[in-house]
């Protein structure tokens, strides 16, 4: 596998609709930074959310998650409270070709405040708004900004296409547009 660099995904972007909306260079000014960089893309994530809240539950179970474990918020910033999570989505809808894979990490900036970013890969022919796992480790509460960087997105291209895609085999999170909760096919 090969890192791929800012121009092929300015490319894909641009000819394939691979990120919608692209933004063709990385916006800094008094943000935490988005867009394009040099190896990858910075994701913005966007003004809806789902709060943690453990009243209604006891225990917390992938195959039996509840809908209430969650509060809905939307708003320019969220306030992740202390040793707990919040759910989001990017902005960006992302449409990834069938020899790439990528690698979504947390920004430094908020991983410097103890706040943890967790998105797993986009695997192959993979589509939809990215969920987002904001973890806020600290004993305090922890303030995320709507619009702004959160996680970069790095692609890699694959000496071969796989046998068999996400698309292909129906992946649970396929076209995903709002922030999707656990699935147990």
């Amino acid at each position: 596998m090969a890192l791929l660099p800012d121009k092929w995904i300015r490319k894909k972007a641009l000819e394939d609709k691979m990120i919608e909306p692209f933004i063709d260079r990385l916006s800094t000014k008094n943000v935490v930074s988005y867009g394009l960089s040099s190896y990858g893309y910075d994701l913005r994530v966007d003004t809806k959310f789902k709060i943690f809240t453990n009243t209604y539950n006891a225990i917390v179970d992938p195959k039996n998650f509840q809908d209430d474990a969650f509060v809905d918020f939307e708003g320019d910033t969220c306030i992740v409270p202390p040793n707990s999570f919040a759910l989001a989505r990017s902005v960006e809808y992302f449409r990834i070709p069938r020899n790439i894979l990528t690698i979504c990490l947390g920004k430094s900036t908020y991983a410097r405040c103890g706040i943890i970013v967790n998105v797993t890969p986009f695997e192959p022919e993979w589509e939809g708004h990215v969920t987002l796992e904001i973890s806020n480790t600290t004993p305090l509460p922890a303030k995320i900004y709507a619009g702004e960087g959160l996680a970069q997105v790095l692609f890699f291209e694959a000496k071969e296409e796989c046998e068999i895609s996400y698309k292909e085999r129906a992946g649970k999170y396929m076209k995903q547009v709002g922030i999707t909760v656990p699935k147990v096919s």
